[in-house]
């Protein structure tokens, strides 16, 4: 079975952010006494890319890229007009799709107004923000830097400035957070009129404050009660759910992390960025992420010491590595995508779909690889079943 191309989207991970949160596990640092170097941060990123483009030659060479995704830490804290110089950079060294969906991850607490028009002139036409909560109480419980005040007056804003496009991010079973409390966030959410919700658990992850000293969180029966009450909650208001924990009104899924969910490539440029690679040429799907800390990162533009690591992914590696991502799909995905997108024969998971069938976790169509109600709520039980 050969593989297929799929979609090409761009990853530029953002490391600094003002504080580091106790729950978060990203890859960001806190800002110290001494600003980060902005322009030189900007300059590592094109000799990255540079060298990615390099590396992977004919694998990424003419193919059009469809979607590019700050994130961070905070990307807000990078000035507009060092955003419309990195955008320029990329469309001198890559094919950009007229409709090019350009996302920037931003938080309350970082966004000087005023900067919105300059970010959409730039060519960002979808923003992002950290809400996490509309309690205050629970955003200081967070290690957030905004209020709930700030969170609503930055998103209106960013709207006055043009922006049509916008997704809140929310957490919900929270420190002693009550179903009252998660429904009365989203209903603030939606006040707001965003295009697209993301509202996912709160979780322990390890090596984090959190974890080396965990909070007062709800347990898993009532965060499930809390999950499909805001679940209803938002279909009612219409934001369908497409993904487990993303909502959209119609036609504003997010393109970006819906070419991650159906197993498409993408660049990963910047401290710790991931990047994924079909090389067809090769028969080889490639892994590839660089050096975490900034410090070493700024250290080692364009060089080999940039990378963390990097290799094709294990073909015994590659059904699990799927259903990890497509499974997230309320809707599923073709049956014939496995094998586009892996190179392998549907052979390979016949076993694994007839176990997960019988257990009623995925329905019976066999076309499509589709969870049931079932099987989305044991969905690690469902996705570990492929592993080999």
């Amino acid at each position: 079975m050969s593989l297929i191309a799929p979609p090409l989207s761009l990853y530029v991970h953002m490391p600094w952010c003002v504080k580091k949160c106790p729950y978060c596990d990203f890859n960001s640092h806190g800002l110290r006494n001494e600003p980060p170097p902005y322009d030189g941060y900007i300059d590592a990123l094109f000799a990255d890319l540079d060298a990615d483009l390099r590396d992977f030659g004919a694998a990424v060479h003419g193919r059009t890229v469809h979607s590019i995704f700050f994130g961070g830490g905070t990307p807000s804290l990078f000035a507009p007009e060092l955003i419309d110089r990195f955008l320029d950079g990329v469309r001198a060294r890559l094919p950009l799709a007229s409709d090019a969906e350009i996302t920037l991850e931003t938080n309350p607490g970082t966004v000087e107004h005023g900067r919105f028009d300059g970010y959409l002139t730039a060519g960002v036409n979808r923003l992002s923000f950290g809400i996490q909560s509309f309690d205050d109480a629970k955003l200081r419980r967070l290690g957030r830097i905004h209020s709930a005040s700030e969170a609503e007056a930055a998103v209106k804003s960013a709207q006055d400035a043009g922006y049509a496009n916008i997704n809140l991010d929310l957490m919900y079973a929270l420190p002693e957070q009550t179903q009252d409390g998660a429904l009365a966030d989203v209903a603030r959410a939606i006040a707001l009129q965003p295009t697209h919700i993301s509202h996912y658990q709160l979780t322990l992850e390890p090596n984090t404050a959190f974890a080396a000293n965990p909070p007062p969180l709800p347990d898993d029966d009532h965060a499930w009660a809390m999950q499909e009450a805001c679940e209803q909650q938002l279909g009612d208001a219409g934001y369908r759910q497409y993904e487990v924990s993303a909502y959209a009104q119609p036609d504003r899924r997010c393109a970006h992390n819906l070419n991650y969910w159906r197993f498409g490539d993408y660049l990963g440029i910047g401290a710790g960025a991931h990047g994924k690679i079909t090389d067809i040429a090769a028969g080889d799907i490639i892994r590839r992420w660089k050096t975490r800390h900034p410090k070493a990162y700024l250290s080692a533009p364009g060089s080999a010491e940039r990378i963390g690591g990097s290799g094709p992914v294990a073909a015994e590696e590659l059904p699990f590595e799927y259903m990890l991502n497509a499974l997230r799909l309320i809707d599923g995905v073709p049956m014939a995508d496995f094998a586009e997108r892996t190179g392998l024969p549907a052979v390979r998971i016949a076993n694994a779909l007839t176990g997960a069938r019988a257990k009623g976790w995925l329905t019976d169509e066999p076309v499509r690889l589709h969870t049931t109600a079932l099987g989305q709520r044991f969905l690690n039980d469902v996705i570990s079943g492929f592993l080999d």
